[in-house]
């Protein structure tokens, strides 16, 4: 390299470039296309902007750290959590008929038709009105039962505990 001369980090020389592209194409100097110059990708202004903005991310994260009891110890240690029981509940009398599907022994069909039952029939009062859907019997019943909210049952329904007391006059 010539001593005195800037040094371009074209791929190619223009002339070349050109002369591959199309006869009819301009040099890189006539479309205005500049060599690569690594210390000046931002200006000193944005680096001050992108600073502040690194800075004030930072902070935010201390400040979360510090809000959410960082400096007491009081973000939680996984190992240390005791093992929490999550429970699917449906609710037959609200819930459309892709969540019934989730339910065991309970396909596409059947839950539309537990769906298409309810808004004809109107709500289901307890358990065992599921078996007045064609295709479910006492056995899915028994399998839907713990799946089941029990708080989506009418007030005025009989209980669902097999321990509830019987009706007066019936043993």
């Amino acid at each position: 390299m010539q001593e005195g001369r800037r040094r371009r980090w074209f791929t190619q020389p223009a002339a070349r470039r050109a002369s591959v592209t199309s006869p009819s194409s301009k040099p890189s100097s006539d479309l205005g296309v500049k060599p690569l110059n690594s210390a000046g990708i931002l200006r000193r202004a944005d680096q001050a902007i992108l600073a502040g903005l690194v800075v004030l991310g930072g902070l935010a994260a201390a400040f979360w750290w510090v809000s959410c009891g960082g400096l007491r110890g009081g973000i939680a240690r996984w190992e240390e959590l005791e093992p929490r029981e999550a429970r699917f509940l449906v609710d037959v009398n609200a819930a459309d008929w892709p969540e019934l599907r989730q339910l065991p022994e309970i396909g596409e069909t059947l839950a539309r038709r537990i769906v298409e039952h309810r808004e004809e029939q109107g709500s289901f009062r307890r358990p065992e009105d599921l078996m007045k859907v064609h295709g479910i019997g006492p056995k899915t019943v028994d399998l839907l039962r713990p799946f089941l909210d029990p708080e989506s049952w009418p007030a005025d329904s009989p209980a669902d505990a097999p321990d509830a007391p019987a009706s007066p006059g019936v043993e």
